[in-house]
C-alpha cells in the first residue's frame, strides 16, 4: 500500500490534474490525503455566500472520492509570492512530516497562475532525501487551464515521461468535476466536459491505451 498526498494550489487543480489517477489509487487500496493550498475570502472579492458554497464543494468532492482525508492549508488565493514562501513551507513541511507520503503529486511550475509556482517551490523544499527520506516518488502534474496556457518563451513545456491509463475511472473524473459549480463549462471553455475528455484522449493515444493522464517524473527511488 502507497500513501499518497496530492498537493493542489486551488480546488479543482487535483480532479483536473490527477482526478483518474486519484480514482486509480484509492481502487488499488493506497491511501490519498488531498492537501489544499488556498481559500477564498472576501478580502478578495468573494461573497460570504460564495465561500461557504466552496467549502461544501470541498466536502462533497473528497466525499465523491472517498479521500483518505483531505485539509487546507488556508493560505489566501492569488496572494502566493516569494513573500509567503516561508510560511507555506513550514506549513507544508509540518502536513508532510506528520502523513509521511511515500508518492506526491504536484502542479506543474511552469503553469500560467502564479500560484502553481510558488507552490512547487514550497514543494521543492519540503521534499529534500535528508530530511523527508519517506519520500519515494514526486510527480507533476498538467493542469488543463493553466499548464497549456503558460506562454513565457523562457519557461520549458510541459514533457510528460509517465502516463496512467484511466479509461476505466475517466467518466468518474468528469462527474467529481461537476461538484465545482461555475468552473466547468461548455466547449471551447477548457475547463468543460468535452476538453477533459479529450486530453486524456490524446495523452491516451500517445500511451496506446483509450484514455490517459500524462505526468512528469521529477524523483523515483526503487
Amino acid at each position: 500500500m502507497s500513501i499518497v498526498a496530492v498537493i493542489a494550489p486551488h480546488p479543482d487543480d487535483e480532479t483536473l490534474g490527477c482526478g483518474g489517477t486519484i480514482l486509480k489509487h484509492l481502487a488499488a487500496g493506497d491511501e490519498v490525503h488531498w492537501i489544499i493550498v488556498t481559500q477564498i475570502n472576501e478580502e478578495i472579492g468573494f461573497s460570504k455566500d460564495r465561500i461557504s458554497a466552496r467549502k461544501c464543494e470541498i466536502k462533497q468532492v473528497a466525499d465523491a472520492y472517498k479521500m483518505t482525508s483531505y485539509l487546507w492549508l488556508e493560505h489566501v488565493a492569488t496572494t502566493l509570492s516569494s513573500d509567503t514562501l516561508g510560511d507555506l513551507i513550514g506549513d507544508l513541511s509540518e502536513v508532510i512530516n506528520r502523513l509521511k507520503p511515500d508518492q506526491l503529486y504536484v502542479p506543474y511550475p511552469g503553469d500560467v497562475h502564479s500560484d502553481h509556482g510558488v507552490v512547487f517551490n514550497a514543494v521543492s523544499a519540503c521534499s529534500k532525501s535528508f530530511r523527508y527520506p519517506f519520500i519515494k516518488k514526486i510527480c507533476c502534474y498538467e493542469t488543463l487551464s493553466e499548464t497549456e496556457f503558460a506562454i513565457n518563451p523562457m519557461n520549458p513545456v510541459f514533457k510528460p515521461n509517465l502516463f496512467v491509463d484511466i479509461s476505466e475511472h475517466v467518466e468518474r473524473k468528469v462527474e467529481i468535476m461537476q461538484y465545482y459549480k461555475g468552473e466547468i463549462q461548455p466547449a471551447p471553455f477548457p475547463r468543460s466536459e468535452e476538453n477533459i475528455r479529450a486530453l486524456a484522449r490524446y495523452r491516451g493515444a500517445v500511451a496506446g491505451c483509450d484514455m490517459a493522464e500524462a505526468f512528469m517524473i521529477l524523483k523515483e527511488v526503487i
